[in-house]
């Protein structure tokens, strides 16, 4: 073998390890960001529910 065929499979190679590592750290930082959004989705629903149940109580006095 020849050194730049050697040369060019080690490129290769180290090509597709770096492809695979972006790659797992692409679909991890979905999933952290998709656990995160989901987090403050559910926050900002029991604030919204607090201000409903706060506008129901105060319709009810006026009545």
């Amino acid at each position: 073998m020849y050194l730049g065929d050697v040369i060019f499979q080690m490129l290769v190679i180290l090509l597709l390890l770096v492809g695979a590592l972006s790659f797992t750290l692409f679909i991890r930082r979905i999933v952290v960001n998709s656990k995160s959004s989901h987090y403050a989705s559910n926050e900002m629903n029991k604030k919204l529910d607090r201000i409903i149940d706060l506008l129901e109580k105060q319709n009810q006095k006026e009545e």
